[in-house]
């Protein structure tokens, strides 16, 4: 057997293995799953002319505005959600006067999985 086909099938098996999220499911969606989380729970401070627009910069109204991030810097570390802020401040990991959204109701467990999860794949704008 040729050497090529010895060490070329595996690794051909290992890259399609690592294309999913290991579930057989296809990768989380920011404009079916991530967008419409932001919008129910985010957009009325986080958008232009909003007060969490205005206080920090973010804007939460499309994928190019949330990965631009803040006047700090970003929010989302692509493939690192314990690395970035919007995962880290939805979930509660961070300190209680700047979990997100303010007085409002938060997040369920199942939406910051999804937000964590998107993160972890790669933050993708699909």
């Amino acid at each position: 057997m040729k050497w090529n086909m010895i060490i070329g099938l595996p690794l051909a098996a290992l890259a399609m293995t690592a294309c999913d999220r290991g579930t057989g499911n296809p990768a989380i969606s920011f404009s079916q799953e991530v967008k419409p989380i932001l919008e129910a729970h985010c957009a009325d401070c986080h958008a232009p002319g909003g007060t969490g627009t205005e206080k920090s910069g973010l804007v939460l109204t499309g994928y190019e505005a949330l990965m631009k991030g803040t006047r700090l810097g970003p929010v989302v570390e692509p493939g690192n959600a314990i690395s970035s802020t919007l995962y880290l401040v939805v979930a509660g990991k961070a300190d209680r006067s700047i979990r997100m959204p303010h007085g409002e109701t938060q997040l369920s467990e199942q939406e910051v999985a999804t937000i964590e999860q998107w993160i972890d794949e790669g933050a993708q704008d699909n």
